[in-house]
């Protein structure tokens, strides 16, 4: 009797239904992945513990007295340690997507049947959930302190957006950062830079304090008018002007490191 090979019937193409869910749960495992190693490495989560709560008693103890704005100094400054801290641990993913690159862990995500996006977006949606935590840390030590926010609904919910799309804009900067560096010590400089960028801006004095070069500086970087309108925001302000002009600097930022992060992570892992 002649043998015959059996003939299986081809497979069925995915739909984009079934598509769209088999990656959004690989970005969710990725997510949780890199939320489980911070909770693994005890100093970075200590310090983005305690920073938050450090920056909020140093600026409204020591410097708070010394500082003169318009209204009172802490109601002035909680806005601008919320950005700083934001950004600084939304800096903390650079090192993060070196450390892959270097331990050759992308190869091995590259042989797994995931979306190719997943590992960059896991970092990304492990640094907002990280992020917003310490931000209602901030908050938090910020009210224990005397901060009196005297936002609305509609103010709460558009403070809380402009936070996530910064939170967003410095992590794909990070991650593209962190794809370009050669090293995790030469992507942690990043965190540095980001540490003091808001010191020139007016997250914590008024620009116009400042000498005139400085003050041409910070009234043209990105921080400034984000900050202005966060603070306009929670202390139930109109942020007139300043509004669509931090939008507009979140999303230029957001859109610069989402397309360097795509083109360097495609060369990278060829």
């Amino acid at each position: 009797m002649p043998m015959t090979t059996p003939v299986h019937p081809a497979a069925e193409p995915e739909s984009p239904a079934v598509r769209l869910a088999h990656a959004v749960g690989d970005h969710l495992v990725l997510a949780g992945r890199s939320l489980r190693h911070v909770t693994r490495d005890v100093e970075s989560l200590l310090l983005a513990v305690a920073l938050p709560v450090l920056m909020m008693l140093l600026f409204r103890y020591v410097f708070g007295g010394a500082i003169s704005v318009p209204g009172r100094y802490v109601d002035y400054v909680v806005p601008g340690i919320i950005l700083l801290c934001a950004g600084y641990g939304a800096s903390l993913t650079a090192p993060g997507v070196a450390h892959d690159m270097a331990q050759g862990v992308i190869d091995r995500f590259r042989s797994l049947p995931i979306a190719p996006s997943a590992v960059l977006v896991g970092h990304v949606g492990a640094s907002l959930a990280r992020n917003l935590l310490s931000t209602a840390i901030v908050v938090g030590v910020g009210l224990l302190t005397g901060f009196r926010p005297a936002a609305d609904a509609a103010g709460w919910l558009a403070a809380f957006g402009l936070l996530v799309l910064f939170i967003l804009a410095m992590s794909w900067a990070a991650v593209a950062l962190g794809l370009l560096a050669r090293s995790v010590a030469g992507a942690s400089g990043f965190t540095f830079v980001i540490l003091f960028l808001p010191y020139l801006s007016s997250a914590f004095v008024p620009t116009g304090t400042m000498p005139a070069v400085l003050r041409v500086i910070a009234e043209h970087q990105p921080l400034t008018p984000i900050t202005e309108t966060l603070r306009a925001l929670l202390l139930g302000a109109s942020p007139g002007g300043d509004a669509p002009l931090a939008v507009a600097w979140c999303a230029a930022l957001l859109l610069a490191g989402y397309g360097a992060a795509a083109y360097l992570f495609s060369r990278r892992s060829r």
